[in-house]
């Protein structure tokens, strides 16, 4: 191979790294050498996957948190986009309840149902979670983070999550973002990459992109791109 011909090769590999489906989860994890699966110790008991940056980071920061006597669990990482597809719809067509315990169908006005969803469940395609930088843990709700073990974790979070590059995306609104989920004290992100692919998607990413699933006509009518992609804390940005 000549010299130019390389530099193109290595060239082209860099500009295709990453590119709408992958922004979009539209690819399997656990075929992807980018992945690793998470051990058992950290996780609840079913096969996630992980960016190994973002796994090698976060076995760092598990260890440092269990020598403060804290014990940080995923309980869901990255999702592609027919595992979110799979989520949206059910929620979408009445299926499962919402986290208030309403039914989605019982908004008549797709626009406003798709909000309601979006209060904290993604789009299919719009979703960090397609990423493999983010994760949740321990429990899906802010209340288990206001008192005792979930507190403690919570602070311990705050202090020292991002020596290993970790922040929060979904803070509360009162911090000064104006758009996006609701405040989500379990969901993190490692920075590192997942700031790159925050601004990846504002350049690749278009809201009459998002097809394929129930209710997928009102991402252009709710702006899914500005508003909930790109609508996380400053500091992940």
């Amino acid at each position: 191979m000549s010299y130019w011909l390389l530099i193109f090769s290595f060239c082209f590999q860099q500009t295709t790294a990453y590119d709408s489906n992958y922004l979009m989860g539209k690819f399997l994890p656990e075929k992807d050498p980018r992945f690793v699966s998470i051990d058992r110790k950290y996780r609840v008991n079913r096969t996630m996957y992980l960016r190994k940056e973002a796994y090698e980071a976060f076995e760092k920061m598990w260890v440092a948190a269990k020598k403060d006597d804290v014990t940080i669990v995923i309980s869901s990482a990255t999702r592609n986009f027919e595992y979110q597809k799979k989520i949206w719809e059910e929620k979408w067509n009445g299926k499962r309840r919402l986290e208030d315990g309403t039914l989605a169908t019982e908004i008549s006005d797709p626009s406003e149902r798709a909000k309601k969803i979006l209060q904290y469940s993604a789009m299919p395609g719009s979703s960090r979670h397609h990423w493999g930088t983010d994760f949740d843990i321990n429990a899906l709700n802010n209340a288990y983070f206001s008192k005792g073990k979930g507190k403690k974790l919570y602070d311990w979070l705050q202090k020292n999550a991002e020596k290993f590059g970790f922040r929060q995306p979904y803070s509360a609104f009162e911090t000064g973002r104006a758009t996006g989920y609701n405040e989500e004290k379990w969901h993190w992100s490692y920075f590192p990459i997942a700031n790159e692919l925050t601004n990846l998607s504002a350049n690749l990413l278009q809201d009459y992109k998002f097809q394929g699933f129930d209710g997928a006509a009102t991402a252009t009518q709710i702006g899914i791109v500005k508003n909930y992609i790109l609508g996380v804390d400053a500091s992940c940005k």
